[in-house]
């Protein structure tokens, strides 16, 4: 990407005022360099685990976003202009004590009547839409290829092979899993016994002193154990719910013999076959979370003595349903995008991707709607720790389809940071590319919404796509004419630089510079996006 300020700009926005609230300084490098700020060693606080993404590197040495500096020093009370941002995603806890003030509501629309009031081609569709229907446990699109025959024969083979070693890796994790699961539950068992209490702590494991070589293995299991977790149920827990997962993947994602669509009676590679679906994008079962929490990183009602803090203040979250338990169908993506955009959605969060996408084309067409209809879309890198510049690890949706060439200027693709500035900053399970990554941000343990009015922490560029569409949404918010492609340029411009060297998927064999996985070659930064953006609104820049 070519560089969108001159240094003759840039110099202008040193010493901006922001709108009556004092001199506000734009932040392009901490101090003199960001690369002098020191690695926070200490651990984070409670506090800080809960809200590290919206801290600042140079006063907390940790590389959130400098969210709550940006509240504190330029919005203060100013609400702005209120934004919708459409979630594409999975089912939404529509009832969440820390989302139900921020939805967004279709006025036009009669709640359960069975009719399509506003004409807007969708019935009851009072707080988004459902493209999924009932649907919930899918294959990943290279199994439908393989059982439908999808492309042409290079395609299907490359499919098989995916699904072959996707299907044996599952079974193959599901069986490790269980195999220390019941290691766990026999040293769990063991251990209480020779302390004679349910509840011990890792102090309780370390004072045990046995001759017996099998008390002894119980005791090492547990200490390994602990550099996982903090406690045992929390182990137990995890290793249940990871049996779990590859379960689903064997019996779902990667059997070509399973069909989840058939219970939402469309043809899914139909662009045409559009009657189908329902108005209620709510959550189907609890397990279903990811997009409530990415609702809630997005907009979760701020300061209101509950949960977590969203990064925007003046959103209004439309509920599509466009992912299930698998690969989402590109339709889907593709009607869930125009549905969005001709519903006033200003910002769209797409949280998914996948390897395989037969019917791109109707994404990249939906993509270009949403351009020319001045909508922002934001989208995660995805997390497989891979290269995807490279052709043999596409991610999609991408606005480029696979030509190098943007197709588009409203897009932007984000990879994830851990909460720990230095060389291990950059997510091992992050996606990166010159080409086609252009930001990264928080997306590691990132507490937020999850349904039935909890919370709880969770990662992936997943959860760092939403908190730069919050961004997005609050300098669209306190900037409404400014253009997506203007926001787009000024999230990416007024980021923070880092030169140092940084950790490719937690391989220290493999050390590059943000600017070599990124098109920026910088972190997200709140406060300086909305400087940067003062400065665009009120002409002293143009772009």
């Amino acid at each position: 990407m070519k560089q969108l300020f001159s240094k003759s700009n840039i110099a202008i926005l040193i010493s901006i005022v922001f709108m009556g609230c004092g001199a506000t300084t734009l932040v392009l490098t901490p101090i003199e360099n960001i690369d002098t700020s020191p690695i926070k060693i200490a651990d984070l606080t409670d506090v800080q685990k809960k809200n590290w993404g919206h801290l600042d590197l140079v006063t907390d040495t940790i590389p959130g976003m400098s969210v709550d500096k940006a509240y504190r020093v330029i919005v203060g009370n100013k609400k702005g202009q209120k934004v919708i941002v459409a979630v594409l995603d999975s089912g939404m806890d529509l009832k969440h004590e820390d989302l139900d003030d921020v939805l967004w509501t279709n006025k036009g629309e009669r709640p359960g009547d069975g009719k399509d009031n506003d004409n807007n081609g969708y019935i009851d569709d009072i707080h988004g839409y459902n493209f999924v229907g009932e649907a919930y446990n899918e294959q990943l699109e290279a199994a439908r290829i393989v059982r439908l025959k999808l492309g042409d024969a290079a395609l299907q083979a490359k499919a098989k092979a995916a699904v072959d070693a996707g299907y044996a890796k599952a079974v193959q994790n599901k069986q490790q899993y269980e195999q220390i699961l019941q290691a766990v539950k026999s040293a769990d068992a063991a251990v209480k016994k020779q302390l004679g209490k349910n509840d011990y702590s890792k102090k309780d494991v370390t004072g045990i002193k046995s001759d017996d070589p099998a008390m002894q293995q119980h005791v090492n299991v547990l200490m390994q154990m602990y550099t996982f977790k903090d406690t045992i149920p929390e182990v137990l827990e995890d290793l249940n719910n990871g049996i779990k997962h590859f379960t689903q993947q064997a019996n779902y994602n990667y059997n070509v013999n399973f069909d989840g669509r058939k219970l939402v009676g469309d043809n899914p590679y139909d662009f045409n076959d559009r009657s189908y679906g329902n108005g209620n994008p709510q959550n189907a079962t609890e397990d279903e979370s990811h997009a409530t929490h990415v609702a809630g990183i997005i907009a979760a009602e701020r300061n209101n003595g509950k949960g977590a803090n969203g990064v925007a203040n003046n959103v209004a979250i439309m509920s599509v349903r466009t992912t299930p338990r698998g690969d989402e169908y590109d339709k889907d993506v593709a009607l869930g995008i125009r549905y969005a955009v001709d519903n006033g959605a200003k910002i769209i969060n797409a949280s998914f991707g996948k390897a395989f996408s037969p019917k791109a084309e109707w994404v990249y067409e939906a993509i270009k709607y949403a351009a020319s209809k001045d909508v922002l879309i934001v989208t995660g890198a995805g997390n497989d720790g891979n290269d995807i510049d490279n052709p043999n690890n596409p991610n999609y949706p991408n606005d480029h389809a696979n030509s190098g060439t943007e197709i588009s200027d409203n897009m932007i693709n984000v990879g994830a940071l851990e909460p720990k500035y230095g060389s291990s900053m950059i997510a091992d399970y992050s996606n990166y590319g010159k080409k086609n990554v252009d930001v990264f941000a928080p997306g590691s343990a990132i507490y937020s919404t999850l349904p039935n009015n909890k919370y709880g922490f969770e990662q992936g560029t997943s959860m760092a796509s939403p908190a730069v569409a919050g961004v997005a949404a609050l300098i669209r918010s306190q900037f409404p004419k400014l253009t997506a492609s203007q926001v787009k340029k000024i999230i990416i411009e007024s980021g923070l630089p880092v030169k140092a060297k940084v950790v490719l998927g937690g391989d220290t064999g493999k050390i590059t510079s943000l600017d070599e996985i990124s098109t920026s070659g910088k972190i997200v930064n709140a406060y300086n996006a909305l400087i940067m953006a003062q400065s665009v609104n009120s002409g002293k820049i143009k772009l």
